[in-house]
């Protein structure tokens, strides 16, 4: 019998593509995903998985380049968001049925935040794409989204790594993959090389935009670490936040899933070596 497991994919913008190789490799070794429950780029790849169509959703990622990453980007008027955020749905729903969270292979969670009120909202029923719209609403960036009267925006502003959201079901392990860490050591060096002052003028991408970008990694990471002491799962993945994240990093989807798939088997050839030796806590 396959080992069941309660998948949960934390936010995390293009660093989220990670999970499409993650997947890959949990199928591959005979794990049985039996639920999902991700925030954000989370619930986007979670519920394509759930829907049964990460497979060609992945062949179209997987060919985007630049320029038709920038063409997906429909740029918005307002003063309180960039893009408007309704072509990349709408790309995607040329590929995945649009359908309802109740008639998915699989239990699904989706993560958003009430705009208003600072509310969690868990989406586990109605439109998959009203819910996934929802949770990617990245403030400043995407535009809100309206749905029952709710202005809501990224689920990662309430729960970045929904631990506590994913359906448990007997005999499952709980798997999470958090792209939400940071590389100390690596921070460090760079810090002690060159000055803010400096760093800031030297390269280019140090805007207010990418400025603020790190501002939210940083309150995703300790959020992150909150969740995972009051829920600790039975296998974390960790990918630094500093590896991938900026606008162009959505052309790099195969080299990000690529890189999800290696720190999936690393994460599993370590519980299972430590699964057969008596007396030994499983991996967390």
């Amino acid at each position: 019998m396959s080992q069941k497991v309660a998948l949960v994919l934390s936010s995390g913008g293009p660093r989220g593509f990670a999970y499409i190789g993650a997947i890959e490799e949990l199928e591959s070794r005979g794990y049985e995903i039996t639920s999902i429950a991700g925030t954000s780029i989370g619930s986007l790849v979670g519920g394509i998985y759930a829907a049964g169509k990460l497979a060609e959703v992945k062949e179209w990622l997987f060919d985007l380049d630049a320029w038709k990453v920038l063409s997906l980007m429909d740029i918005s008027l307002s003063l309180s968001h960039l893009v408007k955020g309704d072509k990349v749905m709408e790309a995607l729903k040329e590929i995945v049925p649009d359908t309802d969270i109740e008639g998915l292979g699989i239990p699904y969670r989706a993560v958003a935040t009430d705009f208003y009120t600072g509310e969690e909202v868990v989406f586990e029923k109605g439109n998959l794409f009203q819910a996934i719209r929802a949770s990617i609403s990245i403030p400043s960036l995407f535009r809100p989204a309206k749905v029952d009267g709710r202005t809501l925006i990224d689920g990662g502003i309430t729960n970045v790594i929904p631990l506590n959201r994913v359906v448990r079901t007997p005999g499952d392990i709980l798997v999470a993959f958090d792209v939400n860490a940071i590389d100390v050591d690596k921070v460090r060096k760079i810090s002690q090389e060159n000055s803010w002052e400096d760093h800031d003028l030297s390269d280019p991408e140090k805007t207010f935009h990418t400025v603020l970008g790190r501002t939210f990694s940083l309150m995703n990471m300790v959020n992150t670490r909150l969740s995972l002491q009051l829920t600790p799962p039975d296998i974390l993945i960790r990918m630094p936040f500093d590896e991938y994240g900026a606008i162009p990093d959505y052309a790099k989807a195969r080299e990000i899933s690529g890189k999800g798939r290696e720190l999936m088997k690393a994460a599993l050839d370590e519980y299972e070596a430590e699964k057969t030796i008596p007396g030994r806590k499983k991996l967390v």
